[in-house]
């Protein structure tokens, strides 16, 4: 049986409505004794929050399967003093961690949330703040690079943009925590007990997911929902073991490679 990481907004649901299919497609998956990891780059809910909400579409999910790059950076960055410009509903997940205003250790950049109301985490000051910390010799840390995600409005502004702008401002390079990093990867796969070469990464991210998967040895299903954009596959250099209309096909994709 496969080893399978599944990536989460775009591939089992948009802004929290469920891609057609998804719910058959993991309880098919498991009924036939794939074993599953749920590797997520959202960075504005708790783990337990996420899982409650993946439960709540009907998605068969134990929160013990749901990787997070907030609980990674409170395992990378505990005991150290950190400027965090992160959502607040994720500070619980950061325990160890100790949230400061100034004469940080290191700054954590997290993801945005879908909120029409003003986004005061990356207020201008905030982000100056921060440009200071790292002046001063603080490490950038970020949950993720993605520049924008897929949301029922449309694409959404993501937090990799506020990045790669302090990146650029301050002359130094984060050290990403969730996908497509290698670390990532690694304890995805040690929680599977899984080699790299019988991994599939399905995701709906080309540029993130399956490079960053591909360059780890695993194979790679990229799906025609959430962020997939056909011009941008045809453009990449980047090239998936196949190329789905959705999770529901999955199962049957994973039945006859075997």
């Amino acid at each position: 049986m496969a080893a399978i990481l599944l990536d989460v907004d775009g591939v089992l649901h948009v802004s929290g409505e469920p891609i057609p299919g998804a719910v058959e497609a993991i309880a098919r998956l498991r009924a036939d004794g794939h074993r599953l990891r749920f590797v997520t780059n959202n960075s504005t809910r708790t783990a337990r929050a996420l899982a409650d909400e993946l439960r709540a579409l009907g998605l068969e999910l134990d929160a013990t399967e749901l990787q997070t790059p907030t609980t990674a950076a409170a395992e990378q960055l505990g005991g150290r003093r950190v400027y965090a410009l992160v959502m607040p509903a994720i500070v619980p997940d950061l325990e160890g961690v100790e949230i400061v205003g100034e004469g940080a250790h290191a700054v954590l950049v997290g993801g945005c949330d879908e909120t029409t109301e003003p986004n005061q985490v990356f207020s201008h000051m905030n982000l100056a703040r921060a440009f200071s910390e790292l002046r001063a010799g603080a490490d950038l840390y970020a949950m993720h690079k993605n520049p924008w995600w897929q949301t029922s409005r449309g694409p959404m502004l993501d937090g990799g943009a506020y990045v790669a702008a302090l990146e650029y401002a301050a002359g130094v390079e984060a050290t990403v925590i969730g996908k497509p990093s290698a670390a990532s990867f690694a304890a995805a796969l040690a929680a599977l007990d899984a080699e790299p070469e019988l991994t599939w990464m399905v995701t709906d991210d080309l540029e993130q997911d399956v490079r960053g998967a591909q360059l780890f040895g695993m194979k790679t299903l990229l799906l025609r929902t959430g962020k997939f954009r056909p011009d941008a596959l045809e453009r990449s250099s980047v090239v998936p073991d196949a190329v789905l209309s959705s999770i529901a096909n999955v199962p049957d994709w994973i039945e006859r490679s075997l």
